[in-house]
């Protein structure tokens, strides 16, 4: 656990280096999401969920890192990469202190080693991650984090806000409940609709049971809020652009009845990546889509920060320091 005068932070390093809550410590209210079941808290040997439902077994609804794969599983290059890549559901070696701690792993899917670093610095939370190729030859990856949130800060109406420019619903995902129009392109915050524009700022709005899968890109700024309506808490999540071009946004309030979710819950996921759209590595390459080249002895940088505040009304934008603008 690391912990400040502001935010208490539980990172479980066994799976996945995953942050599994981050609580406001002045309000005593937890911003990340939690599920409707009892998540294994072991790593998953051999390192790669064979399909969702096998990844879901790990899944806390909380913040896990997808690497070197995200969304399907596949065979890409000759070698089987699980559902959400390897580093989402493995061991990481940890150094910890009060404040911050040091993941690293080796990966056995690619010839790749990553050091990830938590650290806190009063409510704002910066993980700055380096993954490096090992070996002579260069290695295509998808690089995209899972930050889902739910628990208080969904204990009410809220909003999002966002500098992105642009949103494209995902073509495949249909499930019942689904609000929006599969392969449709729109203008943030607007999306194509089945009954007209759907406002993604306010994704639950005229429907209490939804759920949807879509991509934000052409970002004025790399960051997107929620806040609650009455001011309770808010986040900010904000990232590097150049690396992470767009953000898959997912959220489900009690529409997916199939087990295990069984119609319980209440998430919105914020997930900057590499690569649009979530197909896993063999099918983005088919399709043209974006894969990040990592190349021996160049290290790759990332860094992503999330801001935990109490706000003064809408969010704005993110300042130099990656905290919040409030709305002026």
């Amino acid at each position: 656990m690391l912990e400040n005068d502001a935010l208490r932070v539980t990172v479980n390093p066994q799976v996945g280096g995953t942050i599994t809550r981050v609580e406001h410590k002045q309000r005593g209210l937890n911003v990340m999401g939690t599920v409707p079941w009892d998540p294994v808290d072991a790593p998953m040997e051999p390192a790669e969920a064979k399909d969702e439902p096998a990844w879901l077994t790990r899944y806390t609804g909380g913040w896990p890192l997808l690497f070197p794969n995200a969304g399907d599983a596949c065979v890409f290059e000759g070698v089987e990469h699980g559902f959400h890549g390897e580093a989402s559901i493995t061991p990481w070696q940890a150094q910890a202190s009060r404040a911050a701690v040091r993941l690293t792993r080796r990966f056995i899917s690619v010839p790749v080693q990553m050091r990830r670093d938590v650290a806190l610095d009063g409510d704002l939370i910066t993980v700055r991650e380096t993954a490096e190729a090992v070996g002579q030859h260069p290695v295509e990856v998808m690089w995209g984090h899972h930050p889902t949130f739910g628990s208080d800060l969904l204990d009410g109406d809220f909003e999002l806000q966002s500098g992105a420019g642009t949103v494209s619903v995902d073509h495949v995902y249909d499930p019942k409940g689904n609000p929006l129009l599969p392969g449709a392109t729109g203008k943030w915050p607007l999306a194509p609709g089945k009954e007209g524009s759907f406002d993604l700022r306010r994704p639950q709005h005229g429907s209490p049971r939804n759920t949807a899968l879509a991509f934000l890109y052409d970002f004025d700024g790399a960051w997107i809020s929620i806040r609650r309506l009455d001011d309770a808490v808010a986040v900010a999540l904000s990232w590097d652009k150049a690396l992470f071009p767009c953000a898959w946004l997912w959220f489900d309030f009690g529409a997916i009845g199939d087990p295990p979710w069984n119609g319980r819950t209440r998430l919105i996921a914020l997930e900057p990546n590499t690569t649009r759209f979530g197909w896993g590595l063999a099918e983005a390459k088919r399709n043209g889509a974006h894969l990040l080249t990592l190349q021996p002895g160049e290290p790759v940088t990332a860094t992503v920060r999330l801001h935990v505040f109490k706000p003064s009304g809408p969010v704005r934008g993110i300042a130099a320091d990656a905290r919040a603008l409030p709305h002026a």
